[in-house]
């Protein structure tokens, strides 16, 4: 039932989960979740993303990991890695002194500069630039699109995972790939 294209990686989320043994059992559990849920062979795509929504974001991020490289004084940066922890991603902060370090970190992992936010990830293999919901993320990690590079929320919708406030607007999740092509991924609601 999982989608074909990349293969699943799973890093251990400590040195006594590394043996082999410990790895083929995380590198299995999403599958076991898929079959708890009652994903078939011949499920489709949606039947698929309600089963593994059912299962709730934590299924997926349980074999994520999410290093996310920001400025030290972003807090806005800080309450979207509070929001990525609280849905079960683990996540590493790499703050970066000096602009320029997180503009060639953007650059290096292919975030076309309109699409531009205050915070870069790499989750799964994949580029997170900005507040991208972490059910978003999942859905990303679920699916695993091999034609998309990354997702991004360009600028800092209010509303979105660590720009909460009053009046919140209704933005898109772009999805990118390698050439800069963009398409909407997800629009967000969260009014």
């Amino acid at each position: 039932c999982p989608s074909a294209g990349r293969p699943l990686y799973v890093r251990p989320r400590s040195r006594e989960l590394g043996s082999m043994r410990n790895r083929i059992i995380l590198a299995l559990a999403p599958l076991a979740l898929l079959a708890a849920a009652g994903c078939d062979a011949g499920a489709d795509g949606e039947a698929r993303t309600q089963s593994m929504q059912q299962a709730g974001p934590e299924a997926t991020a349980m074999v994520a990991e999410a290093v996310v490289y920001k400025s030290p004084t972003c807090g806005c940066c800080t309450g979207w890695i509070e929001h990525l922890r609280a849905n079960g991603f683990e996540a590493e902060p790499v703050d970066l002194e000096q602009y320029a370090a997180l503009s060639a970190k953007k650059a290096e992992h292919g975030v076309p500069s309109q699409l531009a936010s205050c915070h870069t990830a790499r989750i799964g293999g994949y580029t997170i630039e900005g507040h991208v919901p972490a059910e978003v993320v999942a859905r990303l990690l679920r699916e695993q699109p091999d034609d998309i590079v990354g997702l991004a929320v360009p600028g800092m919708p209010i509303g979105s995972p660590g720009m909460e406030g009053p009046n919140p607007e209704v933005y898109d999740v772009i999805a990118f790939d390698e050439a800069g092509n963009q398409s909407v991924y997800a629009t967000i609601d969260p009014r």
